[in-house]
């Protein structure tokens, strides 16, 4: 009967699985205290036992025979744990912790909650339920590694950056007056890496190699640059009439006087207050409080080009050359004039303005001329014959004698073909259509020359040139 049950209990330890073999073990290392509290009173009992000689000795045989069974099994156990302890030893050793399954491990949690529970565990043990994956450890820190080289390089130096102040350019603007240049160095250095990542290093040497050249910057001062947004050498217009000065203070002598509008070359700026300019190459100083751009005033362009225009209108101008007007001059001109009663003049703008650009003459001379001798288009000859300007006509018999014309323009560009070809121009001179200036009556140029011959009237030229004045005054 006990061999039998020996036999199960055998069978019963060969099918056990890993994890019950580690609930044994768990459960003989805590409960070694509780078996030795055992001993020491079955000891005890044994001794009160021996008094008790009555029993029979059957009795005995048993108790001496179930003895030896016990004894037998525990030894087969303790076999059987030990070579399981072995085996456990290699496969943790073998494979990694994940080999078990969840399950697996649940059992076993399970199980040693219940160990827990029914087993007299001494307050001096604790019970280890993280033990170390030594695997895991091993394996993170085998990928740890820590690197240092000594290397020689060649590095940058990099320039410096001087600036200094300069009154010749706006507030503010740089100029670079000498580029920069990088210098080279060699460095005897040592680096560390960690898994192969640079995380610091340490310089032991350096040796310069090629000096770095310094960047020099002049910065702007000037806020008078900076509100007109100029710079020397730049035009720049006047705002009222201005004397230009030797020098650059208000007792200085005078070199010329500037009309309002025209425009002058910006030099020196030798302070805040005055500037050095030069006109039509005349060079002198100027309050810089009197000057304007086209950035401030963008109209002042077109009000420079009219005074540009006036300021050459005399009594002496050349009138072999055109007068520089657009058409809207010509028609911002004639447009309304109250002595043009018959608009003859405000009709024919665009006429005037043609003559002055194909044959190259100053087409308000000729206008003037009309005005003076048909009295604005008033006149009997005008009015009968088309012609203002009297052409043809004589002294004696100014009427009968004068030339019919079927329009005024047919007029107008008559008599200009007329004085291109024989008043205005010196003998051989290109004029139009392929023609040369036959000059038959050339005196010069002028109001004067063509006076000479083209009228009896001395005081002709000036009497013209007041209805010049009048026609180019209607521009400004």
């Amino acid at each position: 009967m006990l061999d039998d049950k020996n036999n199960s209990i055998n069978q019963k330890q060969d099918n056990r699985n890993l994890s019950d073999v580690f609930k044994e073990l768990q459960q003989i290392r805590y409960a070694s205290t509780t078996n030795q509290a055992v001993n020491a009173k079955v000891e005890k009992q044994s001794k009160q036992k021996s008094s008790k000689m009555h029993k029979t000795k059957k009795v005995a045989f048993v108790s001496d025979n179930n003895s030896f069974y016990q004894n037998k099994r525990s030894v087969k156990l303790s076999n059987l744990i030990i070579v399981l302890a072995v085996l456990i030893l290699i496969i943790i050793a073998v494979f990694p912790k994940n080999v078990f399954s969840t399950e697996t491990a649940n059992e076993e949690e399970q199980d040693d909650e219940k160990i827990v529970e029914t087993a007299t565990i001494p307050s001096d043990f604790e019970i280890n339920r993280r033990a170390l994956n030594m695997q895991k450890i091993i394996s993170e820190n085998s990928s740890f590694e820590k690197v240092k080289e000594q290397v020689t390089e060649q590095r940058d130096i990099d320039y410096e950056v001087q600036s200094k102040a300069n009154g010749s350019l706006p507030r503010g603007e740089q100029v670079v007056i000498q580029e920069g240049v990088i210098g080279k160095e060699d460095v005897s250095l040592v680096k560390t890496y960690e898994n192969g990542e640079f995380i610091e290093e340490i310089i032991l040497d350096k040796h310069t190699v090629q000096e770095p050249v310094p960047e020099i910057l002049d910065v702007g001062t000037s806020d008078f640059l900076a509100k007109l947004k100029i710079h020397l050498g730049d035009t720049v217009y006047l705002t009222s009439d201005t004397v230009l000065r030797k020098e650059a203070k208000d007792d200085s002598e005078e070199v010329a006087n500037i009309k309002q509008y025209l425009d002058v070359k910006l030099l020196e700026l030798p302070s805040e207050d005055w500037c050095k300019v030069s006109f039509d190459s005349v060079e002198g100083y100027l309050p810089t409080k009197n000057l304007t751009s086209a950035y401030v005033t963008p109209n002042i362009i077109e009000k420079n080009r009219i005074q540009r225009i006036l300021i050459k209108v005399n009594i002496d101008m050349e009138l072999n050359k055109s007068s520089g007007l657009t058409l809207k001059d010509y028609q911002k001109i004639f447009k309304g004039m109250s002595q043009d009663k018959n608009k003859i003049f405000e009709d024919n703008a665009e006429v005037f303005y043609n003559i002055d650009k194909k044959y190259n003459v100053n087409g308000i001379f000729i206008a003037s001329i009309a005005i003076h001798e048909s009295a604005w288009g008033t006149s009997q000859i005008a009015q009968d014959k088309h012609n203002l300007f009297g052409y043809g006509s004589y002294d004696s018999t100014p009427y009968e004698s004068s030339f019919e014309f079927n329009t005024y323009e047919e007029c107008i560009d008559t008599v200009a073909k007329s004085l291109v070809k024989y008043y205005l121009n010196p003998s051989g001179t290109k004029i139009y259509d392929g023609e040369v200036a036959s000059a038959w009556y050339y005196n010069g140029p002028t109001l004067k020359g063509v006076n000479t011959r083209y009228a009896s009237d001395l005081d002709w030229h000036n009497k013209v040139y007041s209805y010049m004045e009048m026609l180019y005054d209607r521009l400004d």
